[in-house]
């Protein structure tokens, strides 16, 4: 039996935002559960993509739905003595076979994005499969199944509309600053954290006429961000007081806990004497403690609140969407016709050698019973024995493979491996696709 892909996780889908930041796993951790899921033995190779919305496990195995159960039970004893005990298991969905694949390529193609079209996901799922690759965590199978996926993203953004337009998180968080004040010209905008995401909001911004000042506590990427996009540096020891000035706040930082704490911002509202405050939590997880929503005249808005922009902006997008999707079911069906293959060559070569080993055999005890032969009678027997061997063995290898890439595939070598006695050893490397970007090596997944 052929491995197969499974998915399992939760995302903005299924799961909140609070449950979200519990699963999400650093960088740093993520070497550590990539050994928990194939040293342990619940999946043959992983790969885990946690983003802001969405925290994935992808792995193969030759049962896949008791994997899934694996995993499934993995994830919800990651949340064992928190709030969210007992909690997990509605919010965790499970993707076997072509549903999985199909899966990873609508993640890579940001077709299952909070906002479609977005291209920051991409460069996670690149990320995240760099980092199995380098923990050894990664085979045949997810190999080509990731490096598919690139590629089905790269066609969907090429071939396709999806990415016109407002395409990522923090582009709708700025759309969202515009409709909170239809002009945000003169408007004063902090952006509190200078990272990847920062930084496209700040650019999202530009060319709105607003009073764009940038915070991080790197002051020299606070420099680069604001001098490309016109806008301000501040040192990051004035985050009080520039949040005392600001109109709206879009705050995106890497920090672990709450930066914009209860207490500093119950301060900051009360200095304000009731101006109204607009904040925009970008982060995960989360840069603002979500009690500080609560607070007069203060409108806290977090990743999960601008599913109402992306939505509206998923209207637009329709269409590109559409053909988005048939790109996918393409390159699904394409990959799937691959997978299938993969036990067809080992098979035939098994049956052959099995074939040519009984030839074989019989020669060496029939040779000497017909006497001195001469070299050239030797060879001719040799002959007519390859010849038997590729007559008894066309019709069954020409339906072999005649049903490769079909749903029949799997069944009809499952029958040829019973019936000929034939058993595939491990299909040499050298047979198989390339199935890494270049530089890239997929390492061979831990014993």
């Amino acid at each position: 039996m052929s491995d197969e892909i499974v998915v399992v996780g939760l995302s903005h889908h299924t799961a909140p935002l609070a449950l979200r930041e519990r699963r999400s796993v650093e960088p740093e951790r993520l070497a550590a559960q990539l050994e928990q899921l194939v040293g342990g033995g619940l999946v043959a190779e992983g790969v885990i993509v946690s983003t802001c919305n969405r925290v994935e496990v992808y792995g193969t195995a030759p049962d896949p739905k008791g994997a899934a159960d694996k995993v499934r039970a993995f994830l919800e004893h990651q949340c064992e003595g928190t709030e969210f005990a007992g909690k997990v298991g509605p919010t965790v969905y499970a993707r076997r076979g072509e549903a999985a694949v199909r899966h990873t390529f609508r993640v890579a193609a940001s077709l299952d994005s909070l906002v479609v079209g977005e291209p920051q996901i991409l460069g996670q799922v690149k990320e995240a499969y760099e980092a199995a690759t380098s923990a050894g965590t990664v085979g045949t199978l997810l190999g080509r199944a990731f490096t598919r996926a690139f590629a089905v993203a790269k066609r969907v953004r090429s071939e396709t509309e999806i990415a016109a337009g407002t395409v990522s998180v923090s582009s709708v968080a700025s759309a969202l600053a515009r409709k909170i004040f239809g002009d945000l010209r003169g408007r004063r905008v902090l952006l509190h954290g200078a990272g990847e995401m920062g930084e496209a909001a700040a650019k999202a911004l530009a060319g709105d006429d607003a009073a764009l000042t940038v915070v991080n506590r790197s002051q020299e990427k606070a420099e680069r961000v604001a001098s490309e996009c016109g806008g301000r540096a501040a040192d990051y020891v004035q985050l009080a007081e520039e949040l005392h000035r600001a109109d709206v706040v879009i705050t995106s930082t890497s920090a672990p806990g709450y930066v914009l704490s209860a207490d500093l911002m119950r301060r900051v509202a009360k200095a304000r004497r009731g101006l109204p405050l607009f904040l925009i939590d970008i982060a995960v997880p989360r840069d603002v403690d979500p009690r500080v929503g609560h607070f007069e005249n203060v409108f806290l808005y977090d990743v999960d609140d601008l599913q109402q922009v992306a939505q509206e902006n998923l209207a637009q997008r329709k269409r590109a969407a559409e053909s988005a999707e048939h790109i996918i079911e393409t390159e699904v069906a394409e990959f799937e016709a691959w997978r299938r293959s993969l036990s067809l060559t080992p098979t035939i070569v098994a049956m052959r050698q099995r074939y040519q080993e009984i030839v074989k055999a019989e020669l060496e005890r029939t040779l000497p019973r017909l006497g001195d032969l001469s070299s050239k009678d030797k060879k001719t027997l040799d002959k007519m024995a390859g010849a038997i061997v590729n007559k008894l063995l066309h019709a069954p290898m020409t339906e072999l493979k005649a049903s490769n890439g079909t749903s029949e595939g799997p069944i009809m070598v499952a029958a040829a491996q019973r019936l000929f006695g034939t058993v595939p050893g491990p299909q040499d490397e050298s047979e198989r696709p390339s199935l890494v970007p270049d530089g890239l090596v997929a390492k061979k997944t831990k014993a």
